[in-house]
């Protein structure tokens, strides 16, 4: 994931931000504790996580499954799914399988939310056939889609089909320099149960708002391919354990790299200290061939 890459990671500050005051409050109305935690990578192809899978290996999203609890699935973006497909992509994955389909670039990239009905429509179709294993549908905005298209994002939104979970994710800087903005847009995301998306990426800092809108942490992790991969990793479990307390519901944080063939070796060193640390039993991913699992 090229996205918020920098030529040197080791100049750039990676302390966690605090919380928007609004965002305790969110937790706090949960009071059924911690549901549900889906841990996984971007893709699951092979050409992406050389090492992963062990030689021989006859169908990729099958071995993945056996790895990994959940995917946040891109494959979706660059093409309508058809409901035959979402359906045998269900079928490869075990019971306690997630999916996470990213909203077609028609819709957020090509129309830019204009006359999206049908589009929308014939997405949501589709995915529903993951049945109890869509976890959450998310739409990821164009960075140049800014707070003067607001009357576009709302009307999106309140025209959402309500049975389909959605989580959004706004890149423009615009969004979040300005507090009145921010707080008109979170809020229109509350009223609609819509989760923020928050994104940890080296050179886009000003995406890590730390403001949910709803009692679900869906976290975009983009590492470095650096030592202070860990090191964030280690931040974000303190983090995490804190909104844990205060009331999250379901956690779903998703690992990129710059060169993804490290996010399984990111994903399992972060599910391993979670279990440790919240006494979990997740699957820890294994790396096949252990000297490709390396950051660099």
């Amino acid at each position: 994931m090229k996205f918020g890459q920098v030529e040197d990671p080791s100049i750039i500050d990676f302390t966690l931000p605090k919380d928007h005051p609004r965002t305790q409050k969110i937790l706090n109305q949960n009071k059924k504790g911690l549901e549900n935690i889906a841990i996984g990578c971007a893709k699951w192809n092979k050409t992406d996580l050389k090492g992963f899978y062990p030689k021989g290996t006859k169908d990729e999203l099958t071995y993945y499954a056996t790895q990994f609890n959940s995917i946040e699935l891109n494959a979706t973006f660059y093409g309508m799914p058809t409901p035959d497909q979402v359906q045998t992509w269900k079928d490869k994955t075990p019971a306690d399988f997630k999916f996470f389909p990213k909203i077609t670039n028609t819709v957020s990239h090509f129309r830019r939310l204009i006359n999206v009905t049908d589009t929308v429509t014939q997405f949501a179709t589709s995915v529903m056939n993951f049945d109890e294993k869509l976890g959450m549908v998310f739409l990821q905005l164009h960075d140049n889609f800014k707070p003067k298209d607001y009357d576009r994002l709302e009307k999106f939104v309140k025209e959402w089909p309500q049975e389909v979970p959605l989580a959004i994710e706004l890149r423009n800087t615009e969004w979040f320099t300005n507090e009145e903005i921010l707080n008109t847009t979170c809020e229109l995301f509350e009223e609609y149960n819509i989760t923020n998306i928050i994104v940890d990426t080296a050179g886009r800092r000003d995406m890590l708002h730390m403001r949910l809108t709803t009692p679900n942490a869906f976290i975009r992790y983009v590492g470095a391919n650096a030592e202070s991969d860990y090191e964030r990793l280690d931040d974000w479990m303190k983090h995490l354990t804190q909104w844990k307390k205060e009331g999250l519901k379901n956690l779903y944080f998703f690992v990129h790299q710059n060169v993804e063939k490290a996010s399984p070796l990111l994903s399992a060193y972060f599910i391993e200290k979670m279990n440790k640390e919240w006494k979990t039993n997740l699957n820890i991913p294994k790396m096949a061939v252990e000297n490709t699992g390396t950051l660099f």
